[in-house]
């Protein structure tokens, strides 16, 4: 979430946008995403010469060699932002625009890769090159603050800042996933170095940038010692599918920008038969869409035999079932309404969670969390996929403060369930004595299927009631008497001076 500085200067760069005629928010983030993508390219070059002095390894920039330009051509070193910058407007208007927008589309040795299919057709779309030196500057003074901040989640709430000014975020439950929410999930479900993870409605690749934001934190010597594991992480480790092209190339983007070199980020319909992944993953992260409703003609006929129903968050639980891989794992977001759902559909899914394999928890979050986008109410079911059950007990959270206010501000405060969430979740064992009118407490499963399979906490959280004791109504009307008669000694006295 930025604030201040930083979000006046978004603000600012925005409306440099907007006064020179693009007015379309989608254009706006697409050409914010590529100048910030053409800046970190550049950023990233000069990190890795570093590295490569100091370990006295060969290093080879991406901006090495000759590039044609028109009937000329310019060493590939005027295309690093540091150095078209400094040129007059003229000159680096025409430097980016016949010769960076080329070369960023055909950077990737890998044609087949999502950035070169999302990246392909790529416009530069700002119209002057005084519009465009005034942007340059402004990114400039952006990313001076964002140094200056220097905390690496910036870039993100960037992002997400940018993705709120969509007029569309919010309606059919396309709205974006905290980034705070989507790294308390990482956490809980703290990914191995051999993961195979998907996100089948990823958007801007968020849970896939936090994940493997994670594992380089907590598994870069497992992956990166590692020819085979580090060849994972870059090509295989991370799927990703939308139906928005748009998002797709700003996740195609992110990814790449934060280490991954070629996610495998594609084009598709999640729910219909043009998906045939089964049982392919171990480990799925996501938030999919809500509130929405499909025809049965659309939809995988798979998923239909497993849930005969047209909500999207039903279908969707049907098919993170079906994509893991026995033993793999899920931490997924749902609307309350999957919780407790009277519908046939609606039971026989929580049945087959519990029954069919291992629920592990419910996490309820506060309506505020989704806030300016939307109020609904959510929470977070973790499970693994057995085929034959297992659940013993169910874990449940009560989540009530994630360190922001829970209006459409969201201020930060000091009040956070998070590292809570996460430090009792890793001690499930020490949860088997907390009383049920704790935050956290376990469910046997045998009480959860005898209340219709429903998830809901409040079906098992028990609320204290303090006795309020008041005196006795003479004593109340005795009271009232004397304060009545000061009263009227007080209108007395103050009579008497107007006299």
């Amino acid at each position: 979430m930025i604030t201040g500085e930083l979000k006046s200067k978004v603000d600012g760069l925005w409306e440099i946008f907007w006064t020179g005629g693009l007015t379309n928010p989608l254009d706006v983030i697409e050409q914010i995403t590529y100048l910030m993508f053409i800046r970190d390219l550049d950023d990233l070059d000069n990190t890795h010469s570093k590295e490569s002095i100091m370990l006295g390894i060969p290093f080879k920039s991406i901006f090495d060699g000759e590039y044609k330009i028109g009937n000329g051509t310019v060493e590939g070193k005027q295309f690093k932002w540091s150095y078209f910058r400094d040129l007059p407007a003229e000159k680096m208007f025409e430097t980016v625009q016949y010769g960076v927008f080329p070369f960023i589309k055909q950077i990737h040795d890998n044609k087949d890769s999502a950035y070169s299919k999302y990246m392909g057709d790529a416009i530069f779309k700002i119209p002057t090159p005084q519009k465009f030196s005034q942007i340059v500057d402004a990114l400039d003074e952006l990313y001076e603050s964002m140094d200056g901040l220097n905390e690496k989640d910036v870039r993100g709430d960037i992002y997400e800042y940018l993705l709120s000014k969509l007029s569309t975020a919010g309606t059919n439950g396309q709205f974006r996933t905290p980034r705070h929410i989507i790294r308390m999930m990482v956490e809980l479900m703290d990914p191995k170095a051999d993961e195979t993870i998907c996100d089948p409605a990823c958007g801007t690749a968020g849970f896939l940038v936090a994940a493997s934001d994670y594992l380089k934190e907590n598994r870069s010597k497992e992956i990166f010692f590692d020819k085979d594991r580090k060849d994972h992480f870059n090509r295989s480790m991370f799927t990703g599918y939308d139906m928005d092209r748009t998002m797709l190339r700003i996740g195609a983007m992110n990814m790449m920008v934060h280490g991954v070199e070629d996610p495998h980020i594609e084009y598709k319909d999640s729910l219909s038969e043009q998906n045939e992944d089964a049982e392919k993953y171990s480990l799925v992260l996501a938030n999919p869409p809500f509130k929405g409703s499909l025809d049965d003609d659309i939809v995988s006929p798979s998923l239909l035999s497993q849930v005969k129903t047209k909500k999207t968050e039903l279908l969707f639980l049907a098919l993170f079932i079906r994509i893991l891989r026995v033993g793999g794992r899920c931490a997924a977001i749902v609307p309350d309404g999957v919780l407790f759902g009277s519908s046939k559909a609606h039971k026989s899914l929580r049945m087959a969670l519990v029954e069919d394999n291992r629920l592990e928890a419910v996490i309820s979050m506060p309506s505020g969390v989704f806030k300016p986008y939307a109020g609904v109410s959510t929470a977070i079911i973790i499970f693994t996929k057995t085929g034959h059950g297992g659940t013993d007990n169910v874990w449940f959270y009560d989540m009530q403060a994630d360190g922001f206010s829970l209006d459409d501000k969201r201020s930060a405060i000091e009040d956070n369930d998070i590292p809570d969430i996460i430090a009792r979740f890793r001690n499930l064992e020490g949860e088997k004595d907390r009383k049920r009118t704790d935050k956290s407490f376990l469910v046997p499963k045998d009480e959860i299927a005898g209340n219709d399979y429903d998830l809901s906490i409040n079906k098992y959280k028990q609320t204290v009631y303090q006795e309020e004791s008041y005196p006795p109504s003479s004593e109340i009307v005795k009271e009232m008497r004397r304060l009545a008669e000061e009263l009227s000694e007080e209108l007395k006295k103050l009579e008497e001076m107007l006299q």
